[in-house]
C-alpha cells in the first residue's frame, strides 16, 4: 500500500481529529462567510485561511453545507455560550434574562450579522436551502435552548408558561424591537444607554406576562 496515500486518508468515525485544526477551519469559515457570503467562498479559500489542506477541511466537515451550518452554530455559541442556558438556580431569573438578552442583541447587531441578515432576506435567497440551513443552525437552536431554560424555570416555580416555545419566540422579538429594525434599514445605531433601557424594559414586560404570581 502507498504510504503517502495512507497518511492522507481522511479520519474515519473512530479516528480522533485535531481539534486545533477544526477550530482554525471554523474561524476561517466564519470570517469568510461573513465577509463574502456563502456563494462567494470556496473550500479552497477556507483551507488557505485556516492554514490546512482542503482534504483536512473535508475530513472534518464533509461538505460546504455542513461547514456553513457548523460555522453559524459556532458564531452563535461564541456570543451566547451554552452555560448561559444552563439551569443556574443561584442566578436570579431577571439577571439571567438580561444577560441572555444583552448577549443576543450584541450578536445580531454586529455589521457582519446585519449584512448576513440582509443577504438572507433578499429575493435571491429568501426561499433557498441556505436560508433554512442558517435558521436551523442559528436562530432555531437559540430558540430551542432558551425554551428549555424557560421550562426549567417553570418547573422551579418561577414562571407560568403554557407554551415555552412560543414564549421564547416572543422574548427574542421583544429584544430585537425597534433598535434592530433601525439597524436593518440603516437608520442609525441606538445609543448604549437607550439600548440598556430597551433591554431592561423588554425583560420587565416579559416577566409581567409570565412571572409566577403568588396566590
Amino acid at each position: 500500500m502507498d504510504k503517502s496515500a495512507a497518511s492522507t486518508k481522511p479520519a474515519g468515525p473512530g479516528r480522533p481529529k485535531d481539534l486545533s485544526k477544526r477550530n482554525a477551519i471554523l474561524e476561517a469559515a466564519k470570517r469568510l462567510f461573513l465577509s463574502d457570503g456563502y456563494d462567494g467562498v470556496s473550500m479552497d479559500q477556507i483551507a488557505a485561511g485556516a492554514g490546512v489542506s482542503k482534504l483536512t477541511v473535508y475530513s472534518h466537515f464533509g461538505d460546504k453545507e455542513t461547514l456553513f451550518s457548523a460555522a453559524v452554530q459556532a458564531y452563535c455559541e461564541q456570543h451566547l455560550p451554552p452555560p448561559l442556558f444552563e439551569p443556574a438556580p443561584a442566578t436570579a431569573l431577571r439577571e439571567r434574562l438580561i444577560e441572555i438578552a444583552t448577549a443576543f442583541y450584541e450578536m445580531i447587531s454586529t455589521p457582519e450579522a446585519i449584512q448576513i441578515h440582509r443577504l438572507l432576506c433578499s429575493p435571491q435567497l429568501a426561499e433557498s436551502p441556505l436560508s433554512k440551513m442558517f435558521w436551523d443552525a442559528g436562530p432555531q437552536r437559540l430558540h430551542d435552548e432558551f425554551a428549555a431554560l424557560l421550562r426549567r424555570r417553570v418547573e422551579a416555580g418561577e414562571l407560568e408558561i403554557n407554551d415555552p416555545a412560543r414564549a421564547a419566540t416572543q422574548f427574542f422579538a421583544l429584544i430585537k424591537g425597534e433598535p434592530h429594525a433601525m439597524l436593518m434599514f440603516g437608520c442609525g445605531v441606538t445609543a448604549p444607554t437607550e439600548l440598556t433601557v430597551h433591554i431592561e424594559a423588554s425583560v420587565a414586560m416579559f416577566l409581567r406576562a409570565y412571572a409566577r404570581r403568588e396566590p
